[in-house]
């Protein structure tokens, strides 16, 4: 692993340079200006203290991968865990403003498709959010196909992936974003069980969801 990449480490998340720079260059140009008038600092208070939430806000950490078939897509809360009539188990989990907003692939495989659909915005929390607006993913994966769906928020409005279909990818490996707080659903194949309980932490590419 190179030095830049080593485990503690912390960069800003890619996708965020649109919001980030405006409030930079804002905060920054306010503050020179207050140093001739004071009035400035009016402006120049909160926008330097929007620049330090979303320097929080768009961390986007380096980790040791964890062990596990499938490992956690988000860092958040499990909200959920709930059979489908297909014989999966859908595995929802509930990312705060707080969380790290990058997502990352739970298993190895070929990302087969990247499907937007439009939808509302609810809060994640909400029973009815998986009709929100969302990117739908599926890899083809050794255990067979694995969807993973990025739910938009009241809050966060975009959602931004990083891969596109045909892309092969690692286990842990960063796929996408979802600007501030969401939810992520991974859907368990048939037969596998998971290892994690509803009001659970987990945090993406360590925490194992499944059991065995």
């Amino acid at each position: 692993m190179s030095d830049s990449a080593k485990p503690g480490r912390v960069r800003l998340a890619r996708g965020v340079t649109p919001w980030f720079l405006p409030t930079v260059a804002a905060a920054a140009t306010t503050a020179l200006l207050s140093a001739k008038d004071k009035r400035w600092a009016l402006a120049a208070v909160p926008l330097t203290a929007l620049t330090g939430g979303m320097l929080w806000f768009f961390r986007d950490p380096e980790r040791d991968p964890g062990l596990g078939r499938v490992l956690s897509p988000a860092d958040g809360v499990v909200q959920s865990i709930d059979p489908w009539p297909d014989g999966r188990t859908r595995v929802a989990i509930f990312m705060s403003p707080l969380n790290v907003h990058v997502n990352r692939a739970p298993l190895a495989g070929t990302v087969t498709s990247v499907e937007h659909v439009a939808g509302g915005f609810l809060p994640a929390f909400n029973k009815d959010s998986d009709q929100n607006e969302r990117v739908v993913w599926h890899f083809d994966t050794a255990l067979g196909d694995i969807e993973m769906v990025q739910i938009a928020g009241a809050v966060a409005r975009r959602i931004v992936p990083y891969l596109t279909a045909g892309a092969k990818v690692v286990q842990t490996e960063r796929i996408g974003l979802i600007r501030f707080g969401s939810r992520v659903d991974i859907y368990l194949p048939e037969g596998i069980s998971p290892a994690v309980t509803v009001g659970e932490k987990t945090t993406a590419g360590v925490t194992r969801i499944d059991r065995g």
